[in-house]
């Protein structure tokens, strides 16, 4: 026997009863086809059953008015005299063997409730709890000699104070359980046959109907690996393009996403061949260089190309970190004190700035400042935007890192540096894109990590122009969680 199907859940799920015995894992097919004959699997019963009570009531309807006649006729023909009560009752059916499918009829003439006048005496009298209506024929159900019977009744009043007069006719049901069965046969043979035929159209119904789905699957198994052009939506039935225009828009994206990333490393490796074919040339002349006095300046060259090359490599590591983040953030985040990384960055940053002749400070917000992040991409998010602060700022300039809090935790690194004009200012987080002009050495990679750092922690940056003096100062916002 094949093991129980489990769902993602892990709990286990009921195979459809009519879709194949070893079903894909949530079905369209099995569940269509399960919801659409488990209603006629649950009818069919309750059909069954309000067929047995029709049929038996037509059954006693047809008998049941034969049994009024005899009663109506012996009520009628019925004579109370002084001398007592003269009743004649019909002749009875003769008795019939057990096997025989003639009934057997029963009459009866007595005092409600006591002595037997006339007829068999074995008919059951009134019980507690039947209907009683003077002068109205009344049926009820009953036994007599063992064998069920059906039972009409009617009480006459007798004059005087005397007790009313009982009379009854009694009939075995074999001819009605015979009739019964007839119509429930009738009815509920050709069923048989009209149930399993449902079953075989909503089968073959259902197949024809999710036949464009099975279309629409050989379409996308065709189609090349790089093949994410959109699916034309002429062919797809109308339920389905809701979820093939879905499919387009991811598709899309992901086009994008592959053309941002062939970009990419089509920049990023024109950006490492520089360095490295400086490298080469400075190791070349070396090499030729004769004059022992001149190899501590090709020396010098090549500690800085190397420096570049890897500050470079660095800084596209720490870039595909942070977007590889944005797959499963939650699992890495945790609580982080932004004002405590900011200080630590600011140290960590200030022989830099000493080392050019730049006022480097300080401001620290008058609360603790609880994030919820990571704190090795936020540490490197700081040092990437004051790292970039102190390269753009002159000698004797300024720079300041600063917290706040005003509907939301905010730092701030502002410069006096060269400015950053309006024109500039959206483009600067482009992957390598450098402002014209500059002659700073960089990647142009520091500010594209800080846009996926900030994305992945939910804030917004803003580049502004420094309120105090020329420079520049980028505001990052982060949400109060």
């Amino acid at each position: 026997m094949a093991a129980p199907e489990k769902t993602v859940a892990g709990k286990q799920r009921r195979p459809s009863v009519f879709s194949d015995p070893t079903p894909a894992l949530n079905s369209l097919f099995g569940e269509i086809l399960d919801w659409m004959l488990a209603p006629l699997l649950l009818v069919w019963p309750i059909s069954i059953a309000a067929t047995h009570h029709i049929a038996d009531s037509i059954a006693n309807q047809a008998y049941d008015h034969v049994l009024a006649e005899h009663v109506a006729r012996i009520a009628h023909e019925m004579k109370i005299t002084s001398e007592g009560v003269h009743v004649v009752l019909p002749d009875a059916i003769p008795v019939a063997s057990e096997d025989d499918d003639i009934d057997r009829q029963y009459f009866q003439a007595a005092v409600a409730g006591g002595e037997v006048i006339s007829g068999t005496a074995e008919v059951p009298a009134l019980r507690p709890g039947d209907e009683i209506a003077p002068g109205t024929i009344l049926f009820r159900n009953g036994n007599l000699m063992g064998e069920p019977v059906r039972i009409a009744y009617q009480l006459v009043p007798s004059p005087g104070d005397a007790r009313p007069l009982l009379i009854q006719a009694a009939e075995t049901r074999k001819q009605r359980n015979a009739l019964s069965s007839r119509i429930i046969s009738g009815v509920l043979l050709p069923q048989f046959a009209i149930i399993p035929l449902a079953v075989v159209l909503v089968w073959l119904g259902l197949t024809r109907g999710l036949a464009p789905l099975t279309r629409l699957q050989s379409r996308i198994r065709a189609r090349q690996p790089d093949d994410l052009s959109p699916i034309e939506l002429r062919t797809v039935p109308e339920e389905l393009r809701p979820i093939v225009m879905a499919f387009n828009d991811m598709m899309v994206r992901l086009q994008d996403n592959l053309d941002a990333q062939q970009r990419f490393i089509s920049a990023a490796a024109h950006q490492l061949k520089t360095p490295l074919t400086g490298l080469k040339t400075q190791i070349e002349l070396a090499l030729q260089e004769k004059d022992c006095s001149q190899l501590p300046d090709y020396l010098k060259r090549i500690s800085l190309g190397v420096d570049r090359a890897s500050h470079l490599t660095y800084q596209l590591l720490q870039l595909a970190r942070a977007e590889a983040s944005h797959e499963n953030p939650s699992q890495k985040k945790e609580g982080v004190d932004l004002g405590e990384l900011a200080r630590e960055a600011t140290m960590h940053c200030a022989p830099r700035a000493l080392a050019r002749n730049i006022d480097i400070g300080f401001e620290e917000a008058d609360l603790p400042m609880k994030i919820f992040g990571v704190p090795l991409l936020l540490r490197e998010m700081i040092d990437n935007l004051v790292d970039n602060a102190i390269k753009y700022t002159p000698s004797g300039g300024t720079v300041t890192v600063r917290l706040r809090a005003d509907g939301g935790w905010i730092l701030e690194v502002e410069d006096t540096g060269i400015g950053i004009e309006p024109d500039d200012r959206e483009r600067i987080f482009d992957r390598f894109y450098r402002v014209l002009g500059t002659q700073v050495d960089g990647s142009g990679l520091g500010l594209a990590i800080v846009r996926e750092i900030a994305a992945l922690h939910d804030a917004s940056i803003d580049v502004l122009s420094n309120p105090q003096a020329p420079g520049t100062l980028i505001r990052v916002v982060f949400p109060i969680t």
